[in-house]
């Protein structure tokens, strides 16, 4: 597995695409497969916010993403940067491609003088990020969830 710059390989977009809407759209009912696209399109350039991530096989197809955005949804805009849209393809998980994307993406904002980077999870996947290295830093409701934000501190001791 390799990690690569989505902008790197813009033909995995439309099927990242679809993966994102399918896995997240609860949170954004009203998000299109067009939207989330452009969205991704637009991250066209490589160590900035916004940026896409991509884990890579051997041949080159896409196993999972992350992104690194400015801002992840208009009503929790006080926290900032963002780790978003993190995705594993099922037949990829469990396998390390989550977590590697995952410290990829830390590493990219602390390179960036990023001193903390927020997420936002529901459910179990918070103790996974707990896991990580993430502590929880609120309790947001968005829509019709209630989910966890996240923080980790980007430049210590450690990195």
């Amino acid at each position: 597995m390799r990690i690569a710059w989505l902008r790197d390989h813009p033909w995995h977009v439309d099927a990242l695409a679809a993966a994102h809407v399918e896995a997240f759209g609860a949170l954004l009912p009203d998000w299109t497969l067009a939207q989330a696209a452009g969205e991704l399109r637009s991250h066209t350039r490589a160590c900035a916010i916004p940026s896409t991530l991509l884990a890579l096989d051997a041949s080159g197809d896409w196993l999972g993403s992350v992104s690194l955005l400015q801002e992840d949804h208009e009503h929790i805009r006080q926290y900032s940067p963002w780790l978003a849209s993190l995705y594993v393809r099922p037949q990829a998980r469990g396998q390390g491609v989550g977590a590697a994307l995952v410290a990829r993406c830390v590493a990219e904002a602390a390179a960036l003088g990023v001193a903390r980077l927020y997420l936002y999870c529901t459910g179990t996947v918070a103790d996974w990020y707990r896991r990580l290295g993430w502590r929880d830093h609120a309790t947001v409701v968005l829509g019709p969830l209630q989910v966890q934000v996240m923080a980790v501190d980007c430049a210590g001791p450690e990195r």
